[in-house]
């Protein structure tokens, strides 16, 4: 362990070399976290190291792939091995993939990395998160979930696969299983919150995603009064990693208009658990982790 990380509340931010994510990276740091950044690409990673002084935080690059369970669970072990702590988890990594494809685990892409890793992350993670406590989960949603609809005898498309569709139920995905941890982790001193950035066109999330998708998000990037900038897109995050009245709220779904309610299918009970027990089995631990 080092002395910046016993001393200095710790963030881990996933996604974080690039649109919001970076610039999320700079504000916590500079507000004095050690922030440890987990991102694919090392070169993007070390500018942001190489960018970060002088702050009053620190910034620290972990590089994974997200993608395979594997990684998953070796980044788990290199952040446990570094930090003493972890003070808040943000889940910010997402893309869109065009076209559908499995990670080597068998799953497909988009729900892998934008809600598996999420479930599998805090899995390893919450052992620290609990002597962390007070501590906080933070997962980067969106609104376009209101789109999707959980089909559970065909969660991830394995027939009429739609770019925009698989992210929108990974999103719903992600909403769902930030209520179910929200209401596992009652009285633990752990919070689990989700937020919507905003439309963010100029972010690198869609560069995978199809063309009629990618040429929509281009459209909108030169439209005035269309999207959100990166910018506030990072403030929300920013906000429920550190605004006192999230240390205690939590379930909470927050757009640019405050806390607001996800849709239905989001919050279904049934479906929440449902969910739960598949993820559950998919990265192969005990569905009563919590």
């Amino acid at each position: 362990m080092t002395a910046s990380a016993d001393s200095q509340r710790v963030v881990v931010l996933t996604g974080g070399t690039s649109g919001i994510g970076r610039i999320a990276a700079r504000d916590l740091a500079a507000q004095g976290a050690t922030v440890a950044v987990i991102g694919r690409n090392q070169t993007r990673g070390d500018t942001l190291v190489a960018d970060a002084t002088p702050l009053d935080g620190d910034i620290r690059f972990h590089q994974a792939d997200l993608a395979p369970q594997a990684t998953v669970r070796s980044l788990a072990t290199e952040l446990l091995d570094t930090y003493d702590r972890i003070d808040a988890l943000v889940h910010n990594a997402g893309l869109s993939s065009r076209h559908r494809t499995e990670t080597e685990d068998g799953v497909e892409l988009t729900f892998a990395v934008n809600y598996l890793a999420p479930y599998l992350l805090t899995h390893e993670l919450l052992a620290r998160l609990r002597i962390s406590a007070p501590s906080r989960v933070v997962v980067t949603a969106s609104d376009i979930h209101r789109r999707a609809r959980f089909d559970f005898d065909d969660l991830q498309f394995t027939e009429e696969y739609d770019s925009l569709q698989a992210y929108a139920r990974s999103k719903l995905a992600t909403i769902a299983f930030t209520r179910e941890l929200a209401d596992r982790l009652e009285e633990t001193g752990i919070t689990a919150n989700c937020f919507h950035p905003g439309f963010v066109p100029t972010t690198k999330l869609f560069r995978d995603a199809a063309v009629w998708t990618r040429a929509m998000v281009r459209a909108a990037a030169i439209i005035p009064g269309i999207g959100t900038s990166k910018k506030e897109g990072a403030r929300r995050l920013c906000h429920l990693v550190t605004a006192p009245k999230f240390s205690e709220r939590t379930g909470a779904y927050v757009t640019g208009e405050g806390v607001t309610s996800p849709s239905t299918e989001a919050t279904d009970p049934e479906n929440r658990e449902q969910l739960w027990k598949i993820s559950a089995d998919l990265v192969d631990v005990d569905p009563q982790w919590l």
